[in-house]
């Protein structure tokens, strides 16, 4: 059965512009170059650069007793999606001054090509070419193959339409295995050692010592029973210090060192700190970001077509185009303003925060930070901070930080001072650096060095905290 009734319902919704304002916050200085760039092309009310002394007295001398012949203006022009004709836009009349001063970048080739172009050198059938290219593209950016040889047949079966044999599977398999780097092409990290050792020049007992701990003993190997080694290798220990010195020299991700030359790993600092005198100086890095203004043209269009008596019903959606052209202009234009208020607030807020650590760069001394802590100093909403903050790099005397790093937890030392997560870690990573690496340091060992310098840390925190470093337990630290 239907039924109607009244329901008074209170709730809070963003308005377009704080919706912008959000996305334009999180966004880095790469990023917003980028929008900024986009935005002039979709808004021909909106433009760069300084307005010239010309066009601001002709804005003064427009009041309102003046009006604009609407008849004159095409208003299809500004109503059409239709692109102007590229012959309009063409022009012949460069001159000598007007060179390309564009940076030409390397994009280099890629992993998978680097490999396809060593195909040629194999003596392989056609058939076997086209093998080669399928296993290739089956091998991942570290370098490994992770199909087995009838996972192999039945993609090249259901995808390529092609049936093959197991044994000329693995024959391409095995060329493949022999292109550059070595160790491509394995599939498992045992198989890749072993590629790259039997490589070498069979001219030093330490890589034959080597060869048999990675074929024979590699569970050992893996665990670190080196007296087990010994024993099953038939060497001394100074004999198997070498192999295991040269083993370690091995690429465990052959791949690896390749894939990472296309990535693009250049960083745009968003803010650039200085050091005078003792006192910390901050700027917002505006790169490349023009002085964005409304278009007086669009301006006095609007006016002319308010000023005019009769309005068609083509006049009134012009007005209507232009209108919305001149508030998203102005929206993004007063985005752009909130956007460098709100992260010029934010930095100066983290480096009053953070005094002691900007003005030495020493990481032990950074303070117990954490997003409510700025957001109080702010007045502002705590996702408005962690949008700040979670892209952000800020250049400094030590580095290009991620502003995002300087947020940590605290702890209580036995004085009852607040110390930061990062401070911890940093005793923690010197500890481990400075121990015998023959009888490694436990982490209840840890735990209770920490307690000796001050710091009351559980052997568990002790363990989180040695994960996210990347520090193996203390069995696997173990050296000769």
């Amino acid at each position: 059965m239907l039924k109607q009734q009244l329901q008074i319902k209170l709730s809070q919704k963003l308005s377009p512009q704080q919706i912008q304002l959000m996305k334009m916050i999180q966004l880095s200085t790469l990023d917003l170059e980028q929008k900024i760039e986009s935005e002039l092309g979709e808004n021909p009310a909106l433009e760069s650069g300084i307005e010239h002394s010309e066009n601001q007295n002709e804005e003064v001398d427009f009041d309102e007793s003046t009006k604009i012949e609407t008849e004159e203006i095409d208003i299809d022009q500004y109503l059409s999606d239709d692109e102007v004709p590229s012959y309009k836009l063409y022009a012949n009349n460069y001159s000598s001054d007007d060179e390309d001063r564009t940076i030409p970048v390397s994009g280099g080739i890629s992993f998978h090509q680097y490999l396809s172009e060593q195909i040629g050198n194999l003596i392989l059938s056609d058939a076997d070419l086209l093998l080669a290219e399928f296993i290739i593209g089956s091998i991942d950016e570290s370098g490994y193959l992770r199909r087995t040889n009838e996972e192999l047949i039945d993609d090249l079966a259901f995808t390529q339409n092609i049936i093959v044999e197991t044994n000329q599977i693995e024959k391409v398999v095995k060329a493949v295995q022999s292109l550059d780097p070595p160790g491509i092409g394995a599939r498992s990290l045992q198989e890749c050692l072993q590629l790259q050792l039997e490589k070498k020049k069979k001219d030093r007992p330490e890589v034959g010592h080597a060869l048999g701990i990675i074929k024979k003993e590699f569970d050992h190997f893996s665990h670190k029973h080196y007296a087990k080694l010994q024993e099953r290798i038939g060497i001394n220990e100074e004999e198997l210090k070498k192999a295991l010195d040269l083993i370690s020299k091995l690429n465990p991700k052959p791949g690896g060192a390749l894939a990472a030359t296309n990535q693009n790993t250049h960083i745009v600092p968003d803010f650039i700190l200085t050091i005078e005198d003792g006192d910390l100086h901050v700027v917002l890095n505006q790169r490349n970001a023009p002085q964005l203004r409304v278009s007086n043209t669009y301006k006095e269009m609007l006016s002319g077509y308010s000023e005019s008596n009769t309005k068609s019903k083509s006049q009134q959606e012009a007005v209507q185009f232009i209108k919305q052209k001149l508030d998203a202009a102005k929206w993004f234009i007063d985005a752009i303003k909130q956007r460098h208020q709100t992260l010029s607030l934010t930095i100066n807020a983290i480096l009053q925060h953070q005094q002691e650590y900007f003005l030495t760069g020493d990481e032990r001394k950074l303070r117990p930070m954490i997003l409510k802590d700025i957001a109080d100093k702010v007045n502002m909403d705590i996702s408005t901070i962690s949008r700040v903050a979670n892209s952000k790099y800020i250049d400094t005397p030590y580095g290009v930080k991620l502003l995002k790093t300087f947020f940590s937890e605290g702890l209580k030392n036995e004085d009852g001072d607040d110390v930061s997560s990062i401070e911890i870690k940093k005793n923690l990573e010197q500890f481990i650096a400075e121990e015998n690496k023959k009888k490694p340091l436990t982490d209840q060992t840890l735990s209770s060095m920490m307690k000796e310098k001050g710091y009351i840390v559980a052997r568990r925190t002790i363990a989180k905290y040695r994960e996210q470093l990347d520090i193996p337990v203390a069995r696997m630290r173990r050296e000769l």
